[in-house]
């Protein structure tokens, strides 16, 4: 590019900073929102996979068992009779401490005599990467393995990472209250774990190490294990091995590689994961539309200019490298910025993250943002490709334009209008490819937020035709109302519609956004609601407390259950036991339950079913399966479901499917008299009580809290508790939607302000016309304000037929894809006001600096020619 071209270009950004300004300001948004999401995931699954390796370490098989875990039998056998040397027994669980802000821990119960080949940074083995600092605080300090000698020999002694220590304020030689379950302990803090490297200090992060007798203790699973590792060297001698130790397991237990198991947790997140991605990208198609506006804008507002450096043999090379030079500045300045501001944004987001995977998923104990460089140069060049994509259109109109006709404003937009037609077909056109897209069959949901893209993008193309004809049809009206003014208004929208028609559809498309999202998550909390009031029957609920929001798979103990059942004021109760079971189709929630006559109408049926044969083959060993489940592994009454039971693996058919949104991974229910047959297990998780006629409730939920022994707490609320409970975890799960609903609505509001304020700063000189014949300041305004008012109305009105088309997709597509639930579908009018009411307002905003900066303005200056 020739140096003169150069300072031209430069000359025109520094006397139009604000331009470029909020162009830059735009990009950046898009990008952030991106990167902190992506950041955010990326974070939380990083800390799973450092955790799993971590507490896997050198482990190439794992014994694994039912809900009540392995026999300590194995283990014995395994040492004694097969002589595998090589073997650490482990037991597992979940602590609450309650006094740390709920800080929750991942519990490890390990043997330190045979830790050191598995895991020789836990154990401070010589030579690896983890070590214990000395304990002076401690009534009797410890030091290297003596820290796990005490583990041993001293009550409820245990080990926590330095790191989490400090974060939550424990000492060594402290005493932690923690809660497990329904059942209050205190661990003696006697060392602190201080690794080498970052890598395992973010792994230990959140584990608390104990000896395996006191995990024993703790969890109420004295003679069992979680798990058996194993290191089995490769080859024949290794396979030898594997088929003399699986021919001494009972049944019920068996070996399996430990990635398995992880591999099989991370896919519950994938779709999860994946709505969010896509959700962020929305922002930076937002910004798009305002790079577009921005660049557009640059080369009309030049347009003078652009025509006499032809005229005088620049060539069309050199403005298309003009134009996209200043195109890429923006994009790198704005990716950049987008990058620092996405690191930011990401540590605030991923709290809303983990918060969700916890209520949803798994514990996952997250306190830092991994800035992977991957997600960054995924950031920058997304914001850079948008931007150059953004600007080729304005770009090549610049480059292609006769010289002749660039010089003459009206011709400008007079192709603007006759392009109107042309972009109509597009949107059609795309319109129809979306849908297209949509009806394929199959599960994909690349397809389908792509059908979802078409769509939005064909919305947004037939903007400027339906803003045309609003602003025709609309300009009688306002001429009765407001006069001259009022029809000059509308009248002003058509004349400018190659920059009007691109602002409305900035706005009408993060509007539209935030009518589709909200609209889809009000569909869903309805459903939630009338899904809850149908099956949360019993007047009281009763559970062991959990670490995890939706999860009520801690056992309860006896003697709390005792207490209950023999309380005055109960008609009938349920029993429920819920547990993670291997199954055909992967680790599975399966939930155990009485059910008598007086419970079969709490079952909502997918599909017309015969009732009665449903529950005759349900008590007879059949299964229930929720929809989730069935959509995702293509099952249907009729089926068979494999469950690996204490008594090996068992098939159970499958007598109904039934609607449920507990889970989006699915769950199987069965009777509880067939799962004590076939498991060793005869805890309860949860009870279901039925309250007398003339008994109230709260008064008996008070009497039984106050009936629990010291050392127990047990969850005991009404049934309008628990439905409060849910519906709290429920919004807990979309206030990362409600964030980035309103990171998309400001990156619009952006995009809105620089349009009409590049519109109404250029129409000075007709303004300046208008004041000279006349206009007064305060009428000025009235204009002004009238034309930006009206876009804002045009863009809410149309955001509400384009949010209900996305909202339509998100529910019956996406949310199905992704999920396998069934919603109902609920407009919500509220909504469609609230919608139109920020359009307006955000479009009467920034119309206020144009108006104020050109009623200060006096005609004379306003009149000069540059």
């Amino acid at each position: 590019m020739p140096l003169t071209l150069l300072k031209t270009s430069i000359r025109y950004i520094v006397r139009h900073p604000w331009q470029f300004g909020l162009a830059i300001l735009g990009v950046a948004l898009g990008v952030a929102v991106v990167v902190s999401i992506d950041l955010a995931n990326d974070s939380a699954r990083r800390a799973f996979l450092l955790s799993t390796e971590t507490l896997t370490g050198r482990t190439t098989h794992r014994i694994t068992g039912g809900p009540s875990g392995v026999p300590e039998e194995v283990y014995r056998r395994l040492r004694l009779e097969l002589g595998v040397r090589l073997a650490a027994p482990l037991v597992e669980g979940e602590a609450v401490a309650r006094d740390r802000s709920g800080l929750t821990l991942r519990i490890l119960g390990i043997d330190p005599v045979v830790e050191a080949p598995f895991r020789p940074w836990i154990t401070g083995a010589s030579g690896d990467n983890a070590g214990l600092d000395r304990t002076p605080s401690a009534q009797e300090g410890c030091q290297g393995f003596g820290c796990y000698s005490m583990l041993m020999t001293r009550p409820n002694a245990a080990l926590i990472s330095a790191e989490t220590a400090r974060e939550a304020g424990i000492v060594s030689g402290a005493r932690l209250p923690l809660m497990i379950g329904a059942t209050t302990v205190e661990a003696e803090i006697v060392g602190l774990l201080e690794p080498a490297d970052d890598a395992s200090r973010r792994a230990l992060d959140g584990l608390l190490i104990v000896d395996i007798a006191t995990a024993q203790e703790w969890m109420g699973s004295v003679g069992r294990l979680s798990t058996i590792d194993l290191i089995i060297p490769d080859g024949a001698e290794g396979e030898a091995l594997v088929q003399r130790m699986t021919a001494v397991l009972p049944p019920g237990v068996r070996i399996e590689r430990p990635e398995e198991r992880s591999n099989a947790v991370q896919q519950m997140t994938a779709a999860f994961e994946l709505n969010l991605s896509a959700l962020s990208l929305l922002a930076l198609v937002v910004g798009t539309f305002l790079i577009y506006n921005t660049m557009t804008f640059s080369v009309v507002q030049r347009r003078g200019m652009i025509g006499t450096l032809r005229c005088i043999g620049v060539s069309q090379r050199q403005i298309l490298a003009l134009t996209l030079g200043e195109a890429l500045l923006i994009g790198l300045i704005g990716a950049l910025a987008g990058l620092a501001l996405g690191v930011a944004l990401g540590r605030g987001l991923v709290g809303l993250v983990t918060q969700t995977i916890n209520d949803l998923y798994f514990a996952v104990t997250v306190r830092s943002v991994d800035v992977a460089p991957g997600v960054l140069l995924k950031g920058f060049a997304l914001g850079v490709a948008a931007t150059l994509a953004a600007a080729a259109v304005p770009a090549a109109e610049a480059t292609l334009t006769p010289p002749r006709t660039v010089l003459r404003r009206s011709s400008y937009e007079d192709r603007a209008r006759r392009a109107v037609q042309l972009a109509a077909l597009a949107g059609v056109a795309l319109l129809l490819i979306g849908l297209g897209l949509l009806t394929v069959p199959g599960r994909s949901l690349t397809l389908s937020f792509g059908g979802l893209l078409a769509l939005t993008v064909g919305a947004a193309a037939l903007t400027p035709l339906v803003t045309q004809g609003l602003a025709t049809a609309i300009r009688p009206v306002a001429g009765r109302i407001f006069g001259l003014l009022g029809r000059m208004a509308a009248r002003d929208i058509v004349a400018s519609l190659s920059r009007t028609s691109v602002a409305v559809a900035a706005l009408m498309i993060a509007v539209s956004v935030t009518i589709g999202v909200g609209l889809m998550v009000s569909s869903f909390r309805t459903t939630v609601e009338r899904w809850l009031e149908n099956t949360i029957r019993a007047d009281i609920f009763v559970s062991a407390p959990s670490a995890r929001g939706n999860r009520l798979d801690s056992p309860l103990p006896e003697e709390a259950i005792q207490r209950i059942l023999e309380a005055p004021g109960i008609e009938r109760y349920r029993r429920y036991r819920s547990a993670t079971i291997e199954s055909s189709v992967g680790p599975l929630l399966t939930i155990a339950l009485d059910v008598t006559p007086a419970d079969h109408r709490v079952f909502q049926w997918v599909g017309a079913v015969d009732e009665s044969a449903v529950w005759q083959a349900f008590a007879g060993g059949a299964a229930l399966i929720s929809e989730p489940l069935a959509y995702r592994h293509n099952l249907r009454p009729g089926d068979t479901l494999t469950l690996l039971t204490d008594r090996g693996e068992r098939q159970f058919p499958i007598a109904g499917v039934f609607y449920d949104y507990g889970s989006d991974q699915g769950v199987a229910m069965i009777d509880l008299a067939v799962y004590r047959e076939l498991w060793d297990d005869q805890r309860l998780s949860s009870l279901g009580l039925y309250v007398a006629p003339g008994v109230d409730v709260d008064e008996l939920v008070r009497d039984l809290r106050a009936r629990m022994p010291p050392g127990l707490a047990v969850n005991i609320v009404s049934n309008r508790g628990l439905r409060e409970t849910s519906m709290a975890i429920f919004d807990r799960t979309f206030a990362i939607t409600t964030v980035l609903q309103l990171l998309a609505t400001i990156v619009a509001f952006i995009g809105i302000l620089a349009a009409l304020m590049a519109l109404q700063l250029e129409r000075a000189r007709d303004m300046g016309v208008l004041r000279a014949n006349g206009l007064t300041p305060r009428q000025l305004w009235g204009l002004v304000i009238g034309q930006t008012g009206l876009m804002g109305l045009f863009a809410g009105v149309l955001a509400i037929p384009v949010g209900v088309m996305m909202a339509a997709v998100l529910v019956y597509v996406i949310n199905r894809r992704s999920f396998g639930w069934t919603l109902l579908f609920e407009l919500n009018g509220a909504l469609f006001a609230q919608a139109v009411a920020v359009a307006v307002v955000a479009a009467l905003l920034a119309g206020l600096y144009p108006a104020w900066r050109m009623g200060r303005t006096s005609p004379a200056l306003a009149l000069r020619e540059e």
